[in-house]
C-alpha cells in the first residue's frame, strides 16, 4: 500500500511538472497570466510555468492575417447606393495590447474598416469612385492604425474588392459608355474625311504647281533650243560665207564664181518659165552671152561695193 501510494506521489508530480512545461512554436506569443492577472508573454521555444498559478489566457499569431470584409451598402456624394466589400491585411505587434485592449480584435477592424469605407465613399461621386479606389484604400488603412495603435494592431493595407452599382445604373453608365464610343468614332470618321480632303486638295495644288513647273522648263528648253539652232545655222552660214570667201581670194577664185553665177541665172531663168503664165524676158533672149555678162556685171558691183564698206 505504501509503495502504491509513493508511485501516486511520484506520478503526480511528474505530471504537475510536465504540466508547467510549455513549448510556444515559432511566431507565436503566448500570454500568462498568473492568480487572474498579466504576468508575461511567452516567446517561441522552452518556457516553465508553475502550474494551477501560471496559465496561458491568450494565443496569438504574429504572422500577418488576412480577414474579409462583408459586403456592405455606402450612398455616394451624388446619392447612388453602392455595394462594396474588402480584404484587410493585418498583424499583431502587442500580443498584451491585443489581449487586454479590445475584446474582440477582428470584429473591432472589421468594424472600423466598414464605417471608414462608408464614410470616405460618402465624399466622392459615382464616376469618381472606381477612380478613387486606391485614395480609399489609403485612407482606411490610415483611420485603422491610429485606433488600432492602442489595440497593439497594425493595419498593413487594405484592398476594396468589388463596388456592385444598382442595375438601372449599370444600364445608364452602359448606355453612356455607348454614347461616348459613338462620339469618338463619329469624330474620327469626321477626322479623317477631313484629312483625306485636306490630302486630296495638297495632291491637286501640287499637280498644278509641277505642271506648270514642267510646262515653264519646256518652254525654257524649247526657247533655248531654238536659240542654239539660230545660232548653229548663223555660225554656219558665217563659215561657209568665210569659206566661200576665202575660195573667191584664191588665184582663179573670182572666174569660178562667176561661173557658178552664171549657171544659176541660167537655172533660175529656165524654172521661172515653169512655175508661171506670165514671164518677163529680156529684149534679146537668144544672146545668152549678154545674159551671162549682165549677171557678172550685178556681181562685180556687189564685190566693190562690199570692198569700199570694209575700208
Amino acid at each position: 500500500m505504501a509503495e502504491f501510494v509513493g508511485f501516486a506521489l511520484a506520478f503526480f508530480a511528474v505530471l504537475t511538472i510536465w504540466k508547467g512545461v510549455k513549448i510556444v512554436p515559432q511566431q507565436q506569443a503566448w500570454v500568462i497570466e498568473r492568480l487572474g492577472r498579466y504576468y508575461m508573454t511567452l516567446l517561441p521555444g522552452l518556457n516553465i510555468l508553475i502550474p494551477y498559478i501560471d496559465k496561458v489566457a491568450y494565443r496569438h499569431s504574429l504572422k500577418e492575417s488576412v480577414v474579409g470584409i462583408p459586403r456592405q451598402a455606402a450612398i455616394t456624394k451624388d446619392n447612388v447606393t453602392l455595394e462594396l466589400d474588402g480584404v484587410l491585411y493585418f498583424k499583431i505587434t502587442d500580443p498584451k495590447q491585443a489581449s487586454y485592449g479590445v475584446s474582440d480584435p477582428i470584429m473591432a477592424l472589421s468594424q472600423l474598416a466598414q464605417t471608414t469605407m462608408r464614410s470616405g465613399i460618402g465624399k466622392i461621386t459615382l464616376d469618381r469612385t472606381f477612380e478613387e479606389r486606391e485614395a480609399l484604400n489609403i485612407e482606411i488603412v490610415r483611420a485603422i492604425n491610429e485606433a488600432s495603435n492602442v489595440w497593439g494592431i497594425q493595419c498593413l493595407r487594405y484592398e476594396i474588392k468589388d463596388i456592385s452599382p444598382p442595375h438601372s445604373v449599370l444600364q445608364a453608365m452602359e448606355l453612356q459608355m455607348a454614347a461616348e464610343r459613338k462620339k469618338r468614332a463619329d469624330i474620327l470618321s469626321s477626322e479623317g474625311h477631313k484629312q483625306s480632303q485636306i490630302n486630296v486638295a495638297e495632291g491637286e495644288k501640287q499637280n498644278v504647281v509641277l505642271q506648270s513647273e514642267a510646262a515653264f522648263t519646256d518652254k525654257v528648253n524649247r526657247a533655248r533650243g531654238e536659240a542654239e539652232a539660230i545660232i548653229a545655222v548663223a555660225n554656219a552660214t558665217a563659215n561657209g560665207i568665210e569659206t566661200v570667201a576665202e575660195a573667191i581670194r584664191k588665184t582663179g577664185g573670182a572666174d569660178a564664181v562667176a561661173l557658178r553665177i552664171a549657171e544659176q541665172y541660167i537655172a533660175q531663168f529656165g524654172a521661172l518659165a515653169k512655175q508661171g503664165n506670165t514671164l518677163i524676158i529680156p529684149a534679146d533672149v537668144a544672146n545668152v552671152s549678154g545674159m551671162v555678162a549682165q549677171a557678172l556685171a550685178t556681181f562685180n558691183t556687189i564685190k566693190t561695193k562690199g570692198a569700199e564698206d570694209r575700208q
